[in-house]
């Protein structure tokens, strides 16, 4: 378990008071943020057990944003409803390849469409490397013989 001196503690040479660009941040309802606790403001500070977690925004105040946030409680997972002050959330990238994906498959089928072709979008896991046959003459093989211990003292 991490120290609480630790835990909100700013990085090396980020000590002060918080940036304007975390404060003007826009955020909308249903962007992912990240929630990550700033030590140097203490208002609207989430508890510690919040720090590091990603949640769904459901509500955007003046100097705040409402977060969803899953909590697993015993055997279930409670969606916890938290309203934090910007200097405490960040922008999630979590779902950034989810979307650079969705934007590419739909060039992709766009382009497919204006040929007249049918494309496949599914992700397909890395395959087996191809059958070939290896020229021992072709690659330069070294030998490791075990050497006999030595006591050094």
């Amino acid at each position: 378990m991490q120290r609480l001196s630790v835990l909100f503690s700013q990085p090396y040479r980020k000590h002060g008071s918080v940036g304007l660009k975390h404060l003007l941040t826009i955020y909308k309802k249903g962007d992912y943020v990240d929630v990550i606790a700033n030590g140097s403001c203490q208002r609207g500070m989430p508890h510690k057990f919040y720090h590091g977690k990603t949640g769904k925004v459901f509500d955007v105040t003046r100097n705040s944003v409402g977060v969803i946030v899953n909590k697993r409680v015993n055997t279930r997972i409670v969606p916890k409803r938290l309203h934090l002050r910007i200097e405490h959330v960040r922008q999630s990238r979590s779902r950034q390849a989810f979307v650079e994906r969705v934007h590419a498959n739909d060039k992709a089928k766009k382009e497919a469409k204006a040929k007249g072709l049918k494309v496949n979008c599914k992700r397909i896991p890395r395959q087996p490397s191809a059958q070939h046959v290896v020229d021992p003459s072709k690659t330069k093989i070294s030998f490791m013989n075990p050497e006999k211990f030595r006591e050094l003292f």
